[in-house]
């Protein structure tokens, strides 16, 4: 954990009208591990969202993780997510079984990714609106 992380809360940035996005971010215990967790719908209008969006991270791609002046995106955020949750539970040991390695988040992220858009599609749900401004490309 870093000293940022100690002092600040760690924002997290997600699409809650995704099904998998929303009980992905409730199941990890998150807050039990690291205290002070923000949980931010990218749907919402936080100002948060403008700011990640700004810096050039597209919320349809992925979910982001910030961590004091670290900001971590799709499988990096899942990889991120992966070490710093509790190994309590049967969901919590799996994911961090499997996405504990950036290789694997590296290569099963796009998978994870296109079952979101996918379900979104079949829910009728459109892709995050980023108003006037579009958005940016991943990184």
């Amino acid at each position: 954990m870093t000293e940022a992380s100690k002092s600040e809360p760690i924002w997290i940035v997600y699409d809650g009208e995704c099904p998998f996005c929303s009980n992905y971010v409730r199941m990890l215990n998150l807050r039990k591990a690291l205290g002070d967790v923000r949980l931010v719908d990218a749907r919402a209008g936080d100002p948060i969202v403008a700011e990640v969006v700004a810096k050039g991270y597209d919320l349809n791609e992925g979910m982001v993780l910030i961590d004091g002046e670290r900001i971590y995106h799709g499988d990096a955020c899942v990889n991120r997510l992966a070490m710093m949750s509790t190994a309590s539970g049967v969901f919590n040991r799996l994911n961090a079984w499997v996405f504990r390695s950036e290789t694997a988040s590296r290569v099963l992220y796009p998978f994870l990714r296109a079952g979101r858009n996918a379900t979104l599609s079949l829910l009728g749900r459109k892709k995050i609106d980023f108003g006037a401004e579009e958005a940016p490309g991943t990184r």
